[in-house]
């Protein structure tokens, strides 16, 4: 946590159980709130050149925290504080649920990555916009994701996230729907063309001026990402976040559930510049995926992405990450 020595800090989260200490970190920040983030960002960037408009959101820059990271919406102050130009929430389920059993989240560090099989545990909608509308900043962009319950069938989808989307309306500048996560049974279904298309079509009439982004996963092929994608522009979406996790594995990872981090990045660049070509210049993407250094950063900039977001990144780097890629951008 640059002044504060993340390296130690590191190490004690380190010895203990994956989630405990990622819940242990949201605590800490939620307590702290703005004055611990500015106390873990360091030297903050001062760069109005930063800024740029994205689907007729201003962003003070293009560099965000991927949904996951703050489920629930518990420290916005602390992600504000450290230089983020944007958060999203989620992924946002309409009615509580606890995901799936542990363990469900683990790390490679050798390989800069974690696997989770979370399963979208989240409070349900109601609280989270209660949460995010006592704690947000003017100025500050947050982005809802938006998923179904577990027990939702998929034929009746699209009431679970129109469900969510109501119940977030008074605080999300944009909504992510996520058809892609790999850890609810069926959920991935939902990319095939004809099912997104009759998703988004009553989603997207219901978000009104509101952006809509879709969330797609690293593992379609090429034929299949672009019908999905041909699907979300079809139906009006802003754009398209690429991308989840992926089932992927390099050789001696084995877990049930989704990889991030690290081994994601190459697929992410090409999934990125796929997308790219086939959506033209006036479709925003926002790049995730292996995102940890500047270098990269800047890479998806340039390969077309409009905005990043990173996550695995800052459980290895630290939250001095966010200011030191603000600084190479």
């Amino acid at each position: 946590m640059a002044g504060l020595g993340y390296g130690l800090i590191r190490s004690v989260l380190f010895r203990m159980d994956p989630e405990r200490a990622h819940g242990f970190a949201l605590g800490m920040a939620r307590l702290g709130g703005g004055l611990f983030g500015r106390l873990c960002a360091g030297r903050r960037v001062q760069a109005p050149g930063l800024a740029r408009e994205v689907a007729g959101i201003r962003f003070t820059n293009p560099v965000g925290l991927a949904a996951g990271f703050d489920k629930n919406g518990v420290a916005l102050p602390f992600w504000r504080a450290l230089g983020f130009g944007h958060v999203e929430i989620g992924t946002v389920t309409p009615r509580p649920q606890p995901g799936n059993q542990r363990p469900r989240l683990w790390r490679f560090p050798e390989l800069g990555a974690l696997g989770n099989r979370l399963g979208f545990p989240s409070d349900g909608a109601a609280a989270v916009a209660e949460r995010v509308a006592r704690s947000r900043r003017p100025g500050m962009v947050v982005g809802i994701n938006l998923g179904k319950n577990k027990e939702t069938p998929n034929e009746r989808a699209a009431l679970d996230y129109l469900e969510a989307l109501e119940a977030t309306r008074e605080v999300a500048d944009y909504w992510a729907v996520n058809v892609s996560s790999p850890n609810t049974p069926g959920l991935r279904e939902l990319q095939s063309r004809p099912a997104l298309t009759e998703l988004l079509g009553s989603v997207r009439e219901a978000a009104g001026e509101v952006p809509l982004f879709v969330k797609l996963s690293p593992d379609l092929d090429d034929s299949a990402l672009g019908d999905a994608a041909e699907a979300c522009i079809a139906t009006g979406c802003a754009g398209i976040i690429a991308t989840n996790t992926t089932r992927a594995r390099p050789k001696g990872v084995e877990f049930e559930g989704g990889l991030s981090g690290r081994p994601l990045a190459e697929r992410s660049r090409v999934v990125l510049g796929f997308l790219r070509r086939i959506c033209g210049p006036d479709c925003a993407l926002i790049s995730v995926g292996g995102i940890d250094r500047a270098a990269e950063a800047r890479a998806r900039l340039d390969a077309g992405a409009s905005l990043v977001q990173i996550y695995s990144a800052l459980v290895y780097e630290g939250p001095g990450l966010v200011q030191r890629i603000l600084r190479g951008l």
